[in-house]
């Protein structure tokens, strides 16, 4: 298949949606699909490259106000039009509903390209500070999402990476064709394994107390902050990693340095996929405090590990994180609550050992060739009912054509035999008078 995957975040920015579109267009290119990224880039200069067999097409763009790192593209509709002609194909896959995703939809569909979008934003995602306002929040909240379903109601199909997260879409008026498929997870390559010593050391983690990682991007909606306060009121002794980097690190940073947590609390910033999996292979326990995740890439990475969970009972979360199976669930926003599940997980070996085992079985249905097949499969099946759909239209005019040649036939013959007819007709009257 040529399929054309458009997104607004890509690598090298870090988050969750850049490591999702660029693992399914990685995989796909090795199942032998010809692929093609369109993001933005990060200047002013239009770029192409190639990166593990995929074709990526970036255009110039400019820094969005409200998100760090995220880029807005200039408006390409003439080299992205020059793109879809030359490349011509069979699907575009949106993953970002706004100025990209836009484009994409218009000039796909002038193209006459069945268009699919995948949706893993939430208010919050967008604008942070207006999405938590007691006031303002609900306002935006409906505008948004106004927008999101009347962009996603104009795809031949809609996709969500939990039931959790279509439901949403659902909720605000969606109707176009929908199903709700997994982001996936690699687990072949996160999986329980041998600690690594030499990283424990590089990291600078002691080996005498448990340790306690979170993994996401630093931005106020994840709520790192809800952990900081839940680890300065643990019972039992720990080590906080908090892993990534985002616009609320030094805020973050001036928190532990205020509650006299340094040397319990390790910022390591962003690090490699490797040593990343080495940090969840030297975790105890996995903590996702977030209130806005649509899924978590993160909880499932840790899960594959063998980690429990404790998670914010908010959005997607409870799907992944079954309380007292694999972790437990905390009101969001309660480091009280957070820091008591977290002691009783510290306290006990046993049932950390216990719920990650179940942590193995959940994430299992999540694998990512499993969720790659779907994706084939889908895509597939758009690209033939698209197919079938414009054969009978290009048939139909030719099918009218036809029934309208019958119809003067059938009007010449009848008028024919109305001559014939009437001249036997008069032939009889003239033998009569004579």
């Amino acid at each position: 298949m040529r399929i054309m995957i458009v997104t607004d975040q890509y690598p090298p920015m870090v988050g969750g949606v850049p490591k999702v579109t660029r693992d399914l267009a990685t995989n796909f290119a090795r199942r032998g699909h010809d692929v093609v990224v369109v993001a933005p880039s990060y200047g002013t200069r239009d770029v192409h490259r190639i990166e593990d067999k995929v074709h990526i097409y970036r255009y110039s763009s400019f820094e969005w106000p409200t998100y760090v790192e995220l880029r807005i593209p200039f408006l390409p509709f003439l080299p992205f039009r020059r793109l879809l002609k030359q490349y011509d194909p069979e699907i575009i896959h949106i993953h970002s509903p706004v100025v990209m995703g836009n484009i994409a939809q218009i000039l796909g569909g002038g193209q006459r390209k069945p268009v699919i979008a995948t949706n893993h934003y939430m208010p919050a995602n967008i604008g942070r500070s207006i999405g938590f306002d007691p006031i303002l929040g609900k306002s935006f909240q409906n505008v948004w999402y106004s927008y999101l379903v009347h962009f996603c109601n104009r795809c031949e199909y809609v996709t969500a990476p939990t039931v959790t997260a279509l439901n949403l879409l659902y909720e605000h008026g969606l109707r176009a064709p929908a199903r709700a498929i997994s982001n996936g997870i690699d687990l072949a390559r996160y999986q329980p394994g041998q600690q690594n010593e030499e990283a424990r050391q590089r990291f600078q983690l002691p080996a005498d107390r448990p340790i306690i990682l979170s993994v996401n991007r630093l931005s106020h909606e994840k709520r790192i902050d809800v952990l900081i306060d839940a680890v300065a009121k643990l019972h039992e002794q720990a080590h906080i990693v908090i892993t990534s980097t985002g616009p609320a690190e030094t805020g973050l940073r001036t928190q532990v340095d205020a509650l006299n947590l340094q040397d319990r609390v390790t910022f390591s910033g962003f690090v490699s996929d490797d040593d990343l999996i080495s940090l969840y292979r030297l975790a105890d326990i996995f903590a996702i405090p977030s209130e806005a995740d649509l899924q978590s890439l993160a909880t499932m990475e840790a899960m594959a590990v063998g980690l429990p969970v404790v998670a914010a009972n908010a959005y997607a979360l409870p799907e992944l994180v079954h309380h007292e199976e694999n972790g437990f669930l905390f009101s969001p926003g309660s480091s009280d609550e957070m820091a008591q599940y977290l002691d009783i997980l510290l306290r006990n070996s046993q049932i950390r050992k216990s719920m990650g085992a179940r942590s193995l079985e959940i994430v299992a249905e999540h694998d990512s060739t499993i969720i790659l097949d779907q994706w084939e499969t889908l895509y597939q099946r758009l690209i033939t009912e698209f197919e079938d759909v414009r054969q009978r239209k290009r048939g139909l005019p030719a099918a009218r054509k036809l029934a309208g040649f019958a119809r003067n036939a059938a009007d010449r013959s009848s008028h024919s035999r109305k001559s014939i007819q009437g001249d036997l007709a008069l032939d009889k009257g003239q033998l009569a008078d004579e």
